[in-house]
């Protein structure tokens, strides 16, 4: 049996512990993770937490329960929410048919009614979750995807064999709407190896792309269909900048199918194009971007242009799969995965079986592509700066063990000076956030969503890089910055509280106090009271 998760939200402390205790959660197949007093709480609960269902009250400070509802209801719509209210606030809260509440009830809160609610959610939620996890369902879902026709048009096209003369009969023909402006493709990877117990991985496979389809396919008008074992969405875009908003939307996906059914899925953000026939190299792009998860980690997603946006493609050669192995090894990988890179590329090019004019032409190919990459990413490795003509002279009169180990070098302190360089990229982009927060904390609408537009970058990611280095959230952060201001100017200077909050960033200064206690455990006037009598 499935046990979900509940939030309950009210400023009266007694009102909360009275339902608590009162209700059986346990015997009805509940449990509460939680209460937060105001909304502001409850929403930060409900983004850390993501619980199955929030019940909250309406009348209550900072933000009062329609706002929370409204929050909740657009960033994760899978929720359920339950309205508690005064009778003077019942008809009101009536009125929000839009919010798809599912219940109002009215206060006191009496527990047989409150039981009978969450008897009845419960057979609505198990409902749901039945119905995803079907393996029936699923298995017709499979089994009648898209139109043979539409799939294989969109899989020719990211394999780059579509011509630009067929390209207005295909998608006339096929009735194909790819308007655009930009487009995007979305490569999703579902882990094989992370199942839910008794669930087939074919048919868990399938069910993300039913989710995706569903979650996804309509805001960005995505086509959606299978290749090679994942799941692929062609994406567009009204503006080129929306690419931000798409990742931080796919990035909510990946934790809500993990919630959802239990599959643990990364989504690939491959480059923005403007031309339908670009959606290939859009394609690879987001099959590279797929690769670093080893480096940011599964059940999110990653944008190829926020963690290699200087690299390009990989280069292409007459060895192209042992080559383009080899420096996808330098990227993502450590020095033994790169050494059997090396050695399988070796092999690929087979000495014996070669003249030694083509022996020579490798090396120039690869010592060419040496170049290439560390130019492409901004390296300067002494090695590679020395004369060509030179440089190629020596190596290309090298013994086959001396080669290797040559290569191996090259290989090694490439991989070394991208990962220095990558750690260097993300301090310098945290500490461009911090300065930030400290030239912007007085503005009350400074937010995760204002700082990642002045940067450029999507929420998930910036998140992720900024808890890494800091060792905390954004607004962790930023709200331990403007307490510190805050404390310093109480003792610095006679000005009263609320004037204070406002030049740190709060216009309310019931909120102000709220949040300054939380942090040093008293009030303002009291802070700064206990500061002078110790000074005494």
């Amino acid at each position: 049996m499935d046990t979900y998760t509940v939030l309950l939200v009210d400023d009266e402390e007694d009102v909360i512990q009275v339902i608590m205790k009162k209700i059986n959660w346990e015997g009805l197949g509940f449990s509460v993770i939680g209460y937060a007093n105001n909304g502001v709480k409850a929403l930060e609960m409900v983004e850390e937490f993501q619980p199955d269902v929030v019940m909250t009250d309406i009348n209550m400070p900072y933000m009062d329960g329609m706002e929370l509802a409204g929050h909740i209801k657009a960033d994760y719509p899978g929720t359920k929410l339950l309205l508690f209210t005064g009778f003077d606030e019942f008809e009101y809260a009536k009125e929000a048919v839009h919010l798809e509440v599912e219940e109002y009830i009215l206060k006191p809160v009496n527990s047989i009614e409150l039981t009978n609610v969450f008897t009845q959610l419960k057979i609505k939620l198990d409902q749901e979750i039945s119905e995803k996890r079907n393996a029936e369902i699923l298995k017709k879902y499979y089994l009648e995807s898209l139109p043979l026709l539409q799939a294989n048009f969109y899989t020719t096209l990211i394999e780059g064999h579509i011509h630009e003369e067929e390209l207005e009969k295909y998608l006339s023909d096929y009735q194909i709407s790819l308007s655009g402006p930009f487009f995007c493709c979305l490569v999703i990877h579902t882990s094989s190896s992370q199942v839910p117990k008794d669930i087939n991985p074919l048919l868990l496979s399938a069910s993300v792309e039913k989710q995706a389809k569903e979650y996804l396919g309509e805001k960005w008008r995505a086509k959606c269909f299978s290749y090679l074992g994942k799941t692929v969405l062609l994406a567009q875009l009204e503006k080129e900048n929306e690419i931000s908003e798409l990742t931080d939307e796919c990035d909510r996906f990946c934790r809500y199918v993990h919630r959802i059914i239990g599959a643990n899925v990364t989504v690939g953000i491959g480059q923005v194009c403007n031309h339908i026939l670009d959606l290939s190299k859009s394609y690879s792009s987001a099959r590279d971007a797929i690769s670093y998860r080893v480096l940011y980690g599964t059940s999110r997603a990653i944008n190829i242009q926020e963690v290699a946006p200087s690299e390009k493609n990989n280069p292409g050669s007459s060895h192209e799969t042992e080559l383009s192995h080899l420096f996808k090894m330098i990227r993502l990988k450590e020095e033994p995965e790169i050494i059997e890179a090396v050695h399988a590329y070796l092999h690929s090019i087979s000495f014996k079986e070669k003249s030694l004019q083509q022996h020579h032409l490798d090396v120039m190919e690869l010592l060419s592509e040496f170049c290439r990459f560390a130019a492409n990413n901004d390296i300067v490795l002494d090695e590679l700066s020395k004369d060509m003509g030179e440089l190629y002279g020596k190596i290309s009169d090298m013994e086959q063990d001396m080669l290797e180990q040559w290569i191996v070098n090259i290989s090694v302190a490439l991989h070394e000076k991208l990962l220095s360089e990558r750690n260097t990229s993300r301090k310098s982009f945290v500490e461009k956030a911090k300065d930030y927060v400290h030239n912007n904390y007085v503005n009350e609408e400074l937010s995760l969503d204002s700082i990642c537009e002045a940067l450029g970058v999507s929420n998930s990611y910036f998140s992720t890089v900024f808890k890494k280095e800091t060792g905390k959230s954004f607004i962790g952060y930023l709200t331990d910055y403007r307490m510190d201001r805050a404390s310093r100017l109480l003792l610095e200077t006679n000005e009263k509280s609320y004037i204070i909050g406002k030049k740190v960033g709060y216009t309310d200064p019931n909120y102000f106090s709220y949040v300054f206690k939380r942090r040093f455990g008293v009030s303002p006037s009291k802070y700064r009271t206990e500061y002078k009598e110790s000074e005494k």
